[in-house]
């Protein structure tokens, strides 16, 4: 595969390209030296860029399998096959830890998050991290877990007490979200942005054309880009909501959404 075409053609720029220039490395060297591979924990968005990379180097589904520890992970990585290994044989990287802390220190995902980069670890090192009202449920890569182990004792003025925990033993917490229903003029993204992020639709034509939004994890910069039923829209700052619902439209010729805000 020509890299420096396969990039051109994604249209990745800075940190992005980077990110892909090693994905490709990685399955260049797992179909080189018949050993698996794997990337470091993936954002929704750069796995999305790195799933339509592969398809356009021509890299078959076969040889490559996308996991963050469990079913559903936000926060995943691509693990990549020789041809004699089997995707259920594979030793996955991923480990998982639980951190342990007092009801009333009230610890939530920056905190914990904080902590780690004080420590010095980079975030493409840890997946989604699940917090409960007692305890947070860590996945990282297992390059780390040793030292998180023996090193990591405090998430600012609370004290933690980490150990291992096998995968089937997850906590999984309550996703949150209210759903909204409302009409718009049409399906455009602007105008379904603004019932989903509660602004005024000309400040979410701005905010779209700012590069700030996704659609299904892809960047997109268009306010009259029509949604379907099912879309995730996300924004940096402002969080993200599905569009679970369109209705009928009304005597008056707007149509009905159910959106689920995530919070």
């Amino acid at each position: 595969m020509d890299k420096s075409k396969l990039l051109d053609q994604s249209g990745a720029l800075g940190e992005d390209r980077m990110l892909l220039a090693k994905v490709l490395d990685r399955a260049e060297q797992a179909a080189r030296r018949n050993i698996p591979t794997a990337t470091d924990f993936l954002s929704p968005q750069q796995q999305t860029l790195a799933l339509d990379l592969l398809r356009r180097a021509g890299v078959p589904e076969s040889a490559y399998l996308r996991t963050g520890g469990y079913d559903g992970a936000e926060r995943a990585l691509i693990l990549f096959l020789p041809d004699w290994m089997e995707p259920e044989s594979t030793e996955s990287p991923i480990r998982c830890l639980r951190t342990v802390f007092r009801v009333e220190e009230k610890v939530n995902h920056r905190d914990l998050l904080g902590s780690l980069m004080g420590l010095g670890i980079v975030r493409e090192k840890v997946g989604d991290i699940l917090v409960g009202p007692d305890s947070a449920d860590l996945l990282v890569l297992d390059t780390v877990t040793d030292f998180l182990l023996s090193s990591w004792t405090s998430a600012g003025r609370a004290k933690l007490t980490v150990a291992e925990i096998d995968p089937s033993h997850l906590h999984m917490p309550e996703i949150k979200c209210e759903e909204v229903r409302d009409t718009v003029s049409s399906l455009r993204l602007d105008a379904v942005a603004s019932t989903g992020f509660r602004m005024a639709r000309s400040k979410a034509a701005d905010l779209i054309a700012s590069g700030r939004v996704q659609v299904n994890w892809r960047e997109c910069t268009k306010p009259d880009k029509l949604l379907v039923e099912g879309d995730t829209v996300s924004a940096r700052g402002f969080g993200k909501f599905q569009l679970a619902e369109v209705g009928g439209v009304t005597k008056k010729g707007r149509t009905a959404i159910v959106v689920k805000r995530y919070v």
